[in-house]
């Protein structure tokens, strides 16, 4: 095969990765107030001469030769963040580069993603008789599972074939990701005084319904992410020591795999318990990547390894087949002093390159 040609340097890819990303970090960006770290970004790409286009906080762009006969390849990823957590002891809004390390809030959770898909953008960006259109797309409010973000921007873009989805797995392949459901319940039981006796207390009785469901196991096991995970995450009931409450109310996570929808997994659990359930919602799917998709095969080749995602991302909400790959290590993100190896970028410039280079 030919190898493509760049007008751009791997030096110069990091060098233009690792100054995006200080300035990103240097700008807060929590989820729907994204609004300075998407001019940010349509300044770089103006810098290099690519045009954008907006939508809302999203900004996105197509390759210089697209062709709409031909199928696309989406690179995705998010430049909001969460907000900083008490234990930082360094500023998380300044950009601190030591030790080969760059310190900042986002860093890691998605802006290393983010500088190098742009990066990678650029390399391919000029290039002819490519196989397939190259996208990008940085959006917004993904940490929040925002409806503003990618699920609002996908409908405007070109027939999409692959989402590339940047989060932090190490530079692997994340081919199944789990989905999520979150559940509220409430057991109702009569409410009285505590010195007198009551085999209606909704606390008991709830008690006993959460242990039911708690101890269930589902019979299908993802031969990508395991059983699907129920946990109890909050409960509330009382508000004095001598009154029996009239209700007890609860909140389930409830991680799914790819062997059950959502609906088919809270119908189950439905079927397991006497509390009254309601769903948030049911949009945050699981998803998965079959393991003979080309791409999958040619991260293989280089020796990339696959795995099952227990954390979910916009793959939820994107409605085509995707793949979760990043630099940096999803243990960190949301953490106090949040980094990335600088050494990481270099790394995911040059895998997301040679992956692409495969199929392209």
């Amino acid at each position: 095969m030919q190898e493509l040609k760049s007008v751009y340097n791997k030096e110069e890819l990091l060098n233009n990765a690792v100054d995006l990303l200080k300035k990103l970090i240097e700008i807060p960006s929590f989820s729907k107030d994204e609004f300075n770290t998407s001019v940010e970004i349509e300044n770089f790409f103006k810098k290099h001469q690519i045009p954008t286009k907006r939508f809302k906080n999203n900004i996105w762009a197509v390759n210089k030769n697209f062709d709409v006969f031909k199928p696309s390849i989406l690179l995705n990823t998010h430049h909001d963040t969460v907000k900083p957590n008490k234990a930082y002891t360094l500023d998380p809004f300044l950009a601190i580069e030591k030790d080969g390390k760059l310190f900042g809030l986002g860093s890691n959770d998605a802006g290393a993603s983010l500088v190098s898909m742009a990066q990678v953008f650029l390399h391919f960006y000029a290039q002819e008789d490519l196989q397939y259109n190259l996208v990008i797309a940085l959006t917004a409010e993904e940490e929040i599972s925002g409806f503003d973000g990618i699920e609002a921007l996908f409908p405007q873009l070109p027939n999409i074939e692959l989402a590339i989805v940047g989060e932090p797995t190490q530079m692997n392949l994340a081919i199944a990701e789990k989905g999520l459901l979150v559940i509220d319940g409430e057991m109702k039981g009569t409410p009285s005084h505590a010195a007198h006796p009551n085999d209606d207390n909704s606390i008991v009785k709830c008690m006993e319904d959460l242990q039911q469901i708690l101890s269930f196991k589902f019979p299908k096991v993802s031969d990508y992410l395991g059983e699907v995970k129920v946990t109890l995450s909050g409960i509330h009931a009382g508000v004095q020591h001598n009154v029996v409450p009239e209700s007890c109310t609860f909140t389930l996570d409830v991680r799914v795999t790819d062997e059950y929808s959502n609906q088919e997994a809270f119908e189950i659990i439905q079927s397991k318990m006497k509390s009254t359930l309601t769903t948030r919602s049911f949009r945050l799917n699981s998803s998965k990547i079959e393991m003979d998709h080309p791409f999958v095969q040619a991260g293989l080749e280089i020796g990339r390894t696959t795995y099952g995602s227990p954390t979910s991302s916009d793959q939820a909400i994107i409605p085509c087949t995707s793949v979760k790959i990043g630099p940096g290590d999803s243990r960190r993100s949301h953490t106090a002093d949040e980094f990335i190896f600088i050494d990481e970028i270099a790394e995911g410039i040059e895998i997301y390159i040679k992956i692409l280079e495969k199929i392209l």
